[in-house]
């Protein structure tokens, strides 16, 4: 199945500060999720995200903060952010039944989550290089078990491309330039 942005969300998992200097290839996983993110926001794609216990792991960076709307940001003290019942009321009242999901650890939130969207019969798509964990193993671990359980896995480029879905439109034009050499 083809990703359409009209039923699209981005579900951004727990990039924190105290968090992030753990992740293996940090800098790396922020860039790529603030790369999806400001994509999401040119098509006009709702970005939600989540913070895991903020008082211990502190707040999400600033360079994927500034990204989301305050109110769009969501604490959370479960691992999978669809336990939490505001959560997932936000997520149902979009009515998007397409989920992206990018974050942190992929092992941990960001697995929870993905297996309980499943769950819920959402269509989950999880973007390689926007996913993190301490150790590399970790990561493709939880790539693998995401994808066996129905999970598509993909590449941030995959994603935009799909969302804009042909060339020679103003959104093309407009994210080509900055993302897309």
């Amino acid at each position: 199945m083809l990703l359409q942005q009209e039923h699209s969300l981005v579900l951004l998992i727990d990039i924190q500060q105290k968090l992030a200097p753990a992740i293996d290839q940090t800098k790396e996983v922020e860039q790529a999720a603030a790369w999806v993110l400001q994509v999401a926001l040119q098509l006009d794609v709702p970005v939600w995200g989540t913070e895991q216990y903020p008082k211990g792991l502190g707040p999400t960076l600033p360079s994927i903060a500034e990204l989301i709307p305050e109110q769009q940001m969501l604490q959370k003290m479960h691992f999978s952010a669809l336990r939490e019942p505001h959560i997932a009321k936000a997520i149902a009242a979009t009515k998007r039944k397409q989920i992206v999901v990018i974050g942190t650890e992929a092992h941990v939130c960001v697995l929870q989550t993905v297996l309980d969207l499943l769950a819920a019969d959402y269509q989950v798509f999880v973007v390689s290089e926007a996913v993190g964990s301490r150790t590399a193993e970790n990561k493709q671990l939880a790539l693998n078990r995401m994808q066996q359980q129905g999970a598509q896995i993909i590449s941030k480029e995959m994603l935009a491309f799909e969302w804009l879905n042909c060339s020679g439109t103003d959104s093309f034009r407009q994210i080509s330039k900055g993302w897309i050499v």
